[in-house]
């Protein structure tokens, strides 16, 4: 990969990237101190990482990577729903310390914002990227450089953010990465708004997969997502389909992930997201000791301004009750960040 420094960091600042603040993730290479060897190592020793790449630019012809399955060849440079080219664009990308604290740890968890996005929210706090796809087409050899300087910054992972709609871009970048010495557990940090069949094609590539369960009502999901009424059962097929890959979480010495499943939940108010009963699948369908994440932090964003149920932010009340149904459905490794929540909110 013939990429140079000055090269590195000048892209970096035509991504809106984060060349000022690399040096506070401190004490490169120690993330690699342990045995640890991530999943997509291991498969490109079976000789399948190339395999999976090859099968995944061919859907680009006629693309049916989520749910959409709007069949453009983006190849041509036609555009779905997303609007995303072939090229992979990046907004930016940076050493993150506001993730969970099992994938931040002290160093960071190393994000990689991808621009544009197959749900579309109204709600959507990250709208410049997610619908107006502002960020730099890069390239798969760039696309790598940016997870490798990342490693060697310290961060204790590769972070992928809304990565459905380019994972060829990603498996190409990974392995091209991998050749060059990246290995650090790989994050797939989704919406949850995925195909089953496309995290199948994931088995053995990612270590730890984040996603969003934003709705249980099909209903709701079309209103607010751009006519996604297949919502709950994709992000619930894709899910079960994550668990039996990576199992629990499983973290090391220090705390920090290595491999597993951890699901986010945002409250928004009105019960638009259907906590109640996300909790109690989680609770019939997966392990009770599923890592959850119930986030407090909705606020009224882009286009939410329009919807009225929506057009507030979530009453102390609303959480509470949230986290009154995790502990009713028996779930037992709720976010340390949802339990200091449940602190805030019961002093409210």
């Amino acid at each position: 990969m013939d990429l140079t420094r000055r090269e590195f960091i000048w892209r970096s600042v035509l991504a809106g990237g984060v060349v000022t603040a690399l040096p506070v993730c401190a004490r490169p290479g120690e993330a690699n101190a342990s045995t640890f060897e991530p999943a997509y190592a291991r498969l490109e020793e079976a000789g399948e990482l190339e395999g999976r790449v090859e099968k995944a630019y061919e859907m680009l012809g006629s693309c049916r990577l989520c749910p959409r399955e709007c069949g453009v060849n983006r190849l041509r440079g036609r555009r779905g729903v997303c609007r995303a080219p072939a090229d992979v664009v990046v907004h930016n990308f940076a050493p993150h310390l506001g993730e969970e604290i099992p994938l931040t740890g002290r160093r960071g968890s190393g994000t990689i914002f991808f621009s544009n996005c197959n749900l579309r929210c109204v709600f959507c706090q990250n709208w410049p990227i997610a619908h107006e796809g502002r960020g730099e087409q890069v390239s798969d050899e760039v696309l790598a450089a940016v997870m490798l300087e990342l490693q060697r910054v310290g961060c204790h992972n590769i972070n992928l953010v809304t990565p459905t709609h380019v994972l060829p871009n990603i498996l190409q970048a990974t392995r091209l990465a991998l050749h060059q010495g990246l290995r650090i557990p790989l994050v797939y940090n989704t919406g949850g708004y995925e195909r089953p069949e496309m995290i199948r094609l994931l088995d053995g590539v990612v270590d730890i997969y984040l996603p969003d369960v934003k709705y249980m009502d099909g209903a709701e999901a079309a209103r607010y997502s751009a006519g996604a009424r297949d919502y709950p059962e994709r992000a619930t097929a894709s899910v079960l389909e994550m668990h039996r890959q990576v199992g629990g979480l499983v973290t090391d010495a220090d705390g920090i992930a290595l491999r597993g499943l951890m699901i986010r939940h945002l409250v928004m108010p009105d019960r638009v997201a259907g906590t109640r009963a996300f909790v109690e699948w989680v609770a019939r369908e997966l392990p009770r000791d599923t890592y959850v994440n119930i986030m407090a932090q909705y606020r009224v964003d882009y286009l939410a301004f329009n919807h009225p149920r929506i057009a507030r932010a979530i009453r102390p009340q609303e959480f509470l009750e949230a986290m009154d149904w995790a502990e009713e459905a028996g779930l037992t490794n709720l976010d340390e960040r949802s339990l200091a929540q449940l602190q805030i909110h019961r002093r409210r």
